[in-house]
């Protein structure tokens, strides 16, 4: 890939890497980064696997920023991994969410490092904002 597109790609991405930062969410970037969260994952760790497709934009990201900012139970951890941006970082966190086929984007609320409620994006593309807040909502009341 050459460097020009490495930059554009870059360039296209700060927005919708900024929404999910904005809201509190860390972003981890690096297979170190994700082994060093979940070595140490006690509680609830809400992780949302970010992407650039219009369901991401549309959807998942306003639905998992405004369900984390507003619902009255909330996870202590809020992260993010971007796939096809940090093809590593997302790579070691599909390895923590067992059982589940890679999605993107795609969300899972985890308990002590186990995951206890993913939303995969056949969940999420197709589904209104409301659907999928519901559906989050729901999660945090049972698990946080």
């Amino acid at each position: 890939m050459s460097m020009a597109y490495e930059e554009y790609m870059k360039q296209i991405v700060k927005p919708m890497r900024a929404e999910l930062t904005n809201s509190g969410f860390e972003e981890l970037t690096t297979p170190e980064e994700v082994e060093a969260l979940m070595e140490h994952a006690n509680g609830t760790t809400f992780v949302v696997v970010n992407s650039v497709c219009g369901c991401a934009a549309g959807l998942a990201r306003p639905a998992a920023t405004q369900t984390a900012l507003n619902a009255n139970k909330k996870p202590e951890k809020l992260v993010t991994v971007f796939a096809g941006q940090d093809k590593e970082a997302t790579s070691k966190m599909r390895d923590y969410l067992k059982g589940y086929e890679p999605s993107s984007p795609s969300m899972a609320l985890l308990k002590d490092g186990e995951v206890v409620h993913f939303i995969p994006r056949d969940d999420i593309e197709g589904h209104s904002i409301e659907e999928i807040m519901s559906n989050l909502e729901n999660a945090f009341n049972q698990y946080c």
